[in-house]
């Protein structure tokens, strides 16, 4: 701390700087302490999901609406994204598969951004060689772009079943101009037993053709097609509504637009993602719609 009776010099500013490095490296250290007692309770009450997406938006949600000052949020974001993703990891080994069938380096730099480089990235070509990864794996996460069905045709279709893989984040979490891992990505785990966010529910729909009033009638619902592509029965929507929209209004829904036995499955949920423009526009925490459609510990 500087002296009061002269000005501040380099030296004492670096001395601080050294100090906050030092208290910093400290409490991460004291951070992973309270991990492995988390991991010695977990495992004296019969064990649990190391990923927590409901409490991970919290903590994410309360980081961006605090933000403030010189460090960029993007720095922030990544910094926590990267601890939260570590820590994780020492509960219970994971990697991620990520499917790059729309280009590696921007799914690269993502998965970099969200987890780090202490979790193992395996790439895959196709969103269900990705399904089927974490299908046959012990825990591990799968990365899939939002509108992928271009390049993989109705991969979404691959999450029915209760015993099939299911969306249980959405990223980035924090919504933004220019997000420097922007890329719009539904992360896939093994159905999860507890902790799952549910304020925004994702299904696979499926029609016998397009309707002419499908994109309005889904708006008034308070739902958005998110990506759509033909199968060897029609056609297969990936639907995300509000999370007390439920299955049985969804169905109505898409009866009075015209549809006729529509299939409705459940694929997953999600929290809404935290608006960060608009929060800073009105100058307090605020939520995105969540038709406008994130995993992990967060201890």
């Amino acid at each position: 701390m500087s002296h009061p009776s002269r000005p501040e010099t380099l030296a004492d500013l670096r001395i601080e700087i050294d100090r906050i490095d030092a208290g910093l490296h400290q409490l991460l250290m004291e951070r992973g302490e309270i991990i492995n007692r988390l991991i010695e309770a977990k495992a004296r009450q019969g064990g649990g999901s190391a990923f927590r997406p409901g409490r991970e938006a919290d903590m994410m949600r309360g980081l961006a609406s605090r933000h403030e000052g010189l460090l960029p949020l993007d720095t922030v974001e990544s910094i926590w994204r990267i601890i939260i993703s570590t820590f994780t990891y020492v509960q219970a080994n994971y990697s991620v598969h990520a499917d790059i069938s729309g280009g590696d380096a921007a799914m690269r730099d993502c998965c970099r951004f969200h987890f780090g480089f202490t979790v193992p990235y395996i790439v895959h070509h196709g969103a269900r060689a990705v399904i089927d990864a974490v299908a046959g794996s012990n825990g591990d996460l799968g990365l899939a772009p939002v509108r992928g069905g271009a390049t993989s045709g109705p991969w979404w279709r691959g999450l029915i079943g209760p015993q099939a893989p299911k969306i249980i984040a959405r990223l980035p979490f924090v919504e933004r101009p220019d997000h420097p891992a922007g890329m719009p990505l539904f992360v896939i785990a093994q159905p999860l037993a507890e902790a799952a966010a549910r304020e925004v529910v994702v299904y696979a729909v499926a029609l016998e053709r397009w309707l002419d009033d499908l994109t309005s009638s889904l708006d008034a619902l308070g739902a958005e097609i998110l990506d759509n592509a033909a199968d060897g029965f029609g056609l297969s929507l990936m639907v995300a509504t509000v999370g007390d929209a439920g299955p049985e209004r969804l169905r109505e829904t898409l009866i009075r637009a015209g549809a006729v036995e529509p299939r409705i499955a459940e694929v997953g949920s999600h929290a809404a993602r935290f608006d960060f423009s608009a929060a800073q526009r009105q100058g307090a925490p605020s939520e995105p719609a969540p038709n406008r459609t994130t995993p992990s510990e967060a201890a």
